[in-house]
């Protein structure tokens, strides 16, 4: 069995000791890969390394920097297959969302490096005579990356390639469920003519890689994705500090059904939202509500729709639509609210067991009879179960979805116009779709409000989480010939 190794420095690097955690084919239960649980020790080399590197790689203009992520790019897609397969094993998600995850990190690489020329100063009117107001965007140091296990490959470059484009240096934290696809990343770093502690990667749990990184005096800005849960425990450890977070965190995305929405086209999105990855994507729509007009053609059409959803051992079979939930504690806390749900009076349609012999299945679920006081529109699931709410009217509709702690994504399904500008200017979340599935691109910004996170990811605004803005005064002598 593979023990995987850290990468600090430029150098692989083994800790004796440090205990092995195992790595799981979660569509099988078998263990195929081991990493180090490293000690805080680990955590401090990486850091100091990645401050070693960070002034010179600060020197290297934008465009060369962006050079080396194009070289990246490239290497990850000469390895597409391997990297796939890797992630879909470890991770259970079926094989083609897996090439899309590889694809698109390639693509966001590229994208990135596209901004190497076009991050922006300002300069601003002074009161006084003879005087230049300059705004500057300085890298922020280093910078410190822990990630989810959902898609472990491209949060690897959300993170990496805007910090390196605007001269920081990185120390990323996989998600010790997924760290076979970054030990890949790392080869791939490794190989390339990338700067030696420029990119390190530590492995490790959250309680003790998560938070020497968060806590570290010599990380500049700590960008995590994950739960809420692990979001304040990394504010808590920043804090002290007083260093920048950049948090994306869980969600609860309302979705609206309205009366005179294409219901086929609702249904197909909306199943999309709860089997893609299992239904382990932080953006996708997690509580419906349902005009109660048209609730009943509503429901028959997802209860037909998720009866046919396909799941299975991905790397076995093709066509599916889902593989496996990540582990055995995820299935166990998809049942346990399913079956609160039906506690609290909520009408079982179809699904809401476990399946198969071995894995961690479990079945394509629609709930129905549901109040949107129940936990299981309160709570993030996380897996692939549809709550359908009905309403009686707008009102009602945007007034329950924005009753919420969360507030990453929202959408709404209408052909009228008028109604879907008015959810777009009441429902209080990071993005609101219309019309189509809950899906963001890499030129947006994608953002959550409340308990749904800080800051954001992705396009200028994305990229620009990684600067620090610099004043400088210019006074000059007009007297001088």
């Amino acid at each position: 069995m593979v023990i995987h190794r850290n990468f600090i420095g430029g150098q692989w690097r083994e800790w004796p000791g440090a205990e092995t955690i195992p790595v799981e084919n979660p569509a099988t239960g078998e263990v195929i890969s081991g990493v180090p649980d490293s000690p805080a020790a680990a955590v401090e080399e990486a850091v100091a390394a990645a401050r070693r590197a960070q002034t010179a790689w600060g020197r290297v203009p934008p465009i060369e920097r962006a050079r080396h992520l194009r070289e990246i790019a490239a290497a990850i897609r000469q390895r597409h297959a391997e990297i796939a397969r890797t992630i879909t094993e470890e991770q259970g998600k079926v094989l083609p969302l897996a090439e899309v995850e590889v694809s698109f990190t390639a693509d966001y690489l590229d994208y990135m490096a596209e901004w190497a020329r076009r991050i922006e100063g300002e300069i601003l009117p002074s009161d006084r005579p003879n005087e230049n107001i300059f705004l500057f965007r300085a890298p922020l140091g280093v910078v410190g990356g822990i990630l989810p296990w959902n898609f472990p490959f491209f949060l690897i470059a959300r993170k990496m390639a805007p910090a390196l484009v605007t001269g920081n240096t990185i120390v990323i934290k996989p998600s010790e469920e997924t760290p076979n696809n970054a030990a890949l990343f790392a080869e791939i770093v490794a190989a390339s003519r990338l700067p030696a502690g420029v990119c390190n990667l530590v492995y490790g749990r959250g309680p003790t890689v998560g938070a020497a990184l968060a806590g570290h005096p010599g990380i500049d800005m700590i960008s995590m994705t994950g739960s809420v849960e692990s979001g304040v425990k990394v504010m808590e450890a920043a804090a002290r500090n007083l260093t920048k977070v950049n948090l994306e965190l869980g969600g609860k995305a309302p979705a609206l059904v309205l009366a005179d929405a294409d219901l086929d086209l609702a249904v197909k999105a909306i199943k999309n939202s709860r089997v893609i990855n299992t239904g382990q994507v932080c953006n996708c729509a997690e509580r419906v509500y349902v005009d109660r007009r048209v609730a009943d053609a509503f429901t028959a059409k997802m209860v037909a729709a998720m009866q046919e959803t396909r799941f299975g051992d991905p790397l076995r079979e093709e066509g599916l639509d889902m593989g496996p939930l990540i582990n055995q504690r995820q299935r166990a806390k998809v049942a346990s609210v399913v079956k609160t749900a039906l506690a609290e009076g909520a009408a079982l349609l179809t699904g809401g067991h476990p399946a198969g012999e071995r894995g961690y299945y479990f079945e394509p679920t629609v709930l129905g009879g549901v109040r949107h006081e129940m936990s299981i529109i309160q709570k993030e699931t996380f897996g692939p179960v549809v709550p359908i709410v009905t309403f009686d009217d707008l009102d009602q509709a945007i007034a329950w979805a924005n009753d919420s702690e969360y507030g990453l994504t929202s959408s709404i399904y209408t052909n009228n116009i008028h109604v879907a500008m008015r959810a777009v200017n009441e429902l209080r979340f990071g993005e609101t779709y219309i019309n189509r599935e809950n899906f963001e691109a890499m030129q947006g910004f994608h953002a959550g409000w409340r308990k749904s996170g800080i800051g954001g990811a992705d396009g200028k605004h994305g990229l620009y989480e990684y600067t620090q803005l610099h004043t400088v005064y210019w006074q000059y002598n007009d007297q001088v010939r």
